[in-house]
């Protein structure tokens, strides 16, 4: 199977606790926290209830399920909702990614080595070759690939029958899926941010996993600094976990925690340096906005790329920034969140 090339797209980003990507290292790393039945998965209870009675119809009629899209943002438990379904169904799971797929030959490799039955997990769906999306359009609803033979004017389609399989397709950009592919989903679920308290589950959970002591109030205050995001309240959770062995006792308490986080700068509302100095440079060096997107990421040493995809979701889903025809602006809960003395109403684009 195609190896996947190093961490691209919603992946690539600066290093940071509270970025939701991640690299295979991490990944590894969550490997031993990942639940591995539907009843252990918290949160996405909507998700979780559906695909439950899908797999479970499957299960009666001793047929493979629908095929099942997971949409999006990262973090919130695409991968290990795949990881279940295969363990639901006692299926094997195949796993392989968009930008690995490169030529259709690649997928039709893929494809033709499944076995009944079996899982075929695409992560950034999204990010398919044009020519393997037209072949997965075929396997997904015909359960057959045409294996081409020969060249030019002699060549010919030899259809190839496949077992029946389950593609689970994961994407953070449900959008860009192109009609066709996105029709052949019998089931698809959207995943949701976290709530805190939900979080806080995660966390306990997590924590019994790693063997340390972990109190209520430190559970709740990382999970009120973790986006919503379960991904970044477990590399919290590692993090505090790191201050508290070195510099405290051993034991996750409320105390801990705030050192810890202080240390690595995320404040009591899941900002990072990036997310402070967008909001430093927007109310301190431009009266608020509006401002235009190259301009701003001049103004915090960064790549406009980086400003938008990677600090800017954050902070527009958080009400402190807000995207307007004319540029980027302060709102005003970004003023508060600063300490700063907001303009007088006139001066500002929202008032």
């Amino acid at each position: 199977m195609p190896e996947a090339p190093p961490p691209a797209g919603d992946d690539a980003v600066p290093e940071s606790l509270v970025r939701a990507g991640a690299d295979e290292l991490e990944r590894a790393a969550e490997a031993a926290l990942r639940p591995r039945r539907l009843e252990e998965f918290v949160g996405q209870r909507v998700v979780r209830d559906q695909l439950s009675l899908v797999l479970q119809a499957a299960l009666n009629r001793g047929r493979a399920p629908d095929h099942v899209l997971l949409s999006g943002p990262p973090g919130l438990g695409k991968t290990t909702l795949a990881m279940i379904i295969a363990a639901e169904l006692g299926a094997s799971l195949r796993v392989t990614s968009g930008p690995a797929i490169q030529h259709a030959g690649d997928l039709a490799a893929v494809l033709s080595s499944l076995e009944e039955g079996e899982v075929l997990f695409i992560d950034e769906i999204h990010r398919l070759a044009r020519p393997a999306e037209e072949l997965l359009y075929v396997a997904m609803e015909d359960f057959r690939v045409d294996v081409v033979v020969g060249k030019g004017a002699g060549a010919s389609a030899i259809p190839l029958s496949l077992p029946p399989f389950t593609v689970v397709g994961a994407t953070t950009r449900a959008g860009l899926l192109p009609a066709p592919l996105r029709d052949r989903f019998g089931f698809t679920g959207h995943l949701d941010f976290y709530a805190d308290d939900e979080l806080e589950r995660v966390l306990m959970r997590s924590a019994g996993l790693l063997d340390v002591p972990l109190e209520g109030r430190a559970a709740a205050e990382i999970a009120s600094r973790s986006r919503g995001t379960p991904r970044i309240a477990n590399r919290l959770l590692r993090r505090v976990r790191d201050w508290a062995e070195v510099r405290g006792d051993g034991r996750l308490t409320l105390s801990a925690a705030r050192a810890a986080l202080e240390v690595y700068e995320v404040d009591e509302r899941g900002l990072d340096r990036l997310d402070r100095s967008v909001l430093q440079a927007l109310c301190l060096r431009f009266g608020g906005g509006p401002v235009g997107l190259t301009t701003l990421a001049v103004a915090v040493g960064e790549e406009p790329e980086t400003v938008e995809t990677v600090a800017e979701p954050f902070l527009v889903r958080e009400g402190l920034v807000g995207r307007t025809p004319r540029g980027r602006v302060a709102m005003p809960a970004a003023w508060d969140h600063l300490g700063l003395e907001r303009p007088a109403p006139a001066d500002t684009l929202f008032g």
